[in-house]
């Protein structure tokens, strides 16, 4: 094995612009990042990332600062919060010392849920990021995103992020239409050559991913754009075969459930028969054979199956209590599974499944278009109308891949929000391992 130089053997570092309730951090910090800086505006979120610092973050507790040029903290000092708008920073402080800036900006301007004015939209932040690589100049960028971004109304405005990414000290004049200065970022990377290693330009993979083809137990449609510096000669082509190569399916959860006593039902062996019944009868009669792992359902999330570490199932939620908020995690000593009245399904607004991944999270709990947050239980005997209720808050974090110790700050409304709007801490932790090799691999 060819010996790193000695910058490879440091511990990476990572920023993290609208950090949320903290997914993608946990991720990098995960994956061998030591974290150097976090912004969030939402305040609860800010609270939430400050409760859950030492445990899911990896840093010695988080310090608030109103100082709109921070420094790097040097290794053992708690990493700077800046709890404002990005727009505000400036992060000069942190040039040439930053392996991975990461972030997901807002996503309600290209949200097929929100109004959808993409550029015109005031929260449109990919400009912030784009200055804060000019800034920082990091080696890597990690951005999460919505599908949204995909739609043909929106076409054209992507591929100009994605221009933006590639050429960001190419900045745009404000009187400048988005249109024309696209026209003049595609001039010039059209001259380009494909060993460009210009140090002010970065090479950019997008990925169209389904967060359960990575181990999520949950359907969540999201691109997810990955930038390398051009002067670090990281191979972007194996890059990307690596990370758009499939290793979760669900022919493959399909074939482990076929028969009676199949993986999946050895997995969950208190499952009554008539249940298994149900579901296997529903399968598809052709499933394909392939090399992947199955697909993790919600009732592998919920019974603590599939993560890095083991957690303990999740007590029963009993719907005879509901009325009463109950606190059903107590007895093990895990904070947020409360139950919650008042689920309702109606056309439109159908459950999640025990046996499939969960439906997309999203940011809201009872107003959300099509019963993400409600679930379907088993049917008590052969026959019988299935019960459901609503998802707890420790169930959709579970879906969600957080880790048990991760503790939401606000009401549960709140913290829901905080959840559907995070990056699957599972997801986030692939591409930023993805990454930190891709860079080891160039030496770097």
């Amino acid at each position: 094995m060819v010996d790193l130089p000695e910058e490879a053997k440091k511990p990476r570092t990572s920023v993290e612009l609208f950090a949320g309730g903290g997914g993608l951090a946990m991720a990098v910090h995960q994956a061998g990042f030591r974290p150097l800086l976090f912004n969030e505006f939402n305040n609860r979120a800010c609270e939430t990332l400050i409760a859950s610092a030492r445990k899911t973050l990896g840093v010695d507790g988080l310090e608030r600062t109103e100082e709109k040029n921070p420094k790097p903290p040097r290794p053992g000092q708690p990493a700077p919060l800046y709890p404002g708008d990005v727009r505000d920073l400036d992060l000069s402080a942190f040039e040439g010392k930053v392996d991975v800036l990461a972030g997901g900006p807002p996503c309600q301007p290209f949200s097929a849920g929100g109004v959808a004015k993409g550029d015109e939209d005031k929260r449109n932040m990919f400009p912030a990021m784009f200055k804060a690589v000019r800034e920082m100049r990091p080696k890597a960028v990690i951005c999460e995103n919505v599908r949204g971004l995909l739609r043909p109304s929106f076409e054209e405005y992507f591929q100009y992020i994605q221009n933006e990414l590639r050429l960001p000290f190419e900045k745009r004049v404000d009187r400048d239409r988005w249109q024309d200065h696209n026209a003049h970022l595609t001039d010039i990377l059209n001259q380009l050559s494909d060993d460009d290693s210009d140090p002010d330009h970065y090479r950019v993979v997008m990925v169209r991913v389904n967060a359960a083809n990575y181990g999520v137990p949950q359907v969540r449609n999201r691109v997810v754009i990955v930038a390398f510096r051009a002067d670090l000669g990281v191979d972007v082509d194996a890059f990307e075969k690596y990370v758009t190569t499939e290793r979760f399916s669900e022919d493959a959860l399909h074939r482990s459930m076929r028969d009676e006593d199949g993986p999946y039902w050895q997995r969950h062996p208190d499952v009554e028969d008539h249940v298994r019944d149900r579901v296997r009868k529903h399968l598809p009669k052709v499933i394909k054979e392939d090399d992947c792992q199955p697909w993790r359902t919600l009732r592998d999330a919920i019974q603590g199956y599939g993560t890095d570490v083991e957690s303990p199932a999740l007590p029963f939620v009993d719907l005879e209590r509901l009325h009463e908020k109950f606190d059903f995690g107590r007895e093990i000593d895990v904070v947020g599974h409360i139950g919650w009245p008042g689920a309702r399904i109606y056309k439109g607004h159908t459950p999640n499944e025990l046996d499939r991944p969960a439906k997309t999270v999203k940011a809201g709990v009872h107003g959300v278009p099509g019963g993400e947050s409600v679930m379907r239980l088993d049917e008590r005997v052969p026959d019988a109308s299935a019960p459901y209720r609503y998802m707890t808050v420790r169930e959709t974090a579970r879906v969600m891949t957080f880790p048990d110790e991760w503790h939401g700050s606000g009401p549960r409304g709140e913290q829901m929000r905080q959840l559907g709007n995070a990056v699957p801490v599972v997801l986030g932790e692939f591409f930023a391992k993805a990454v930190a090799d891709a860079l080891s691999t160039a030496g770097h």
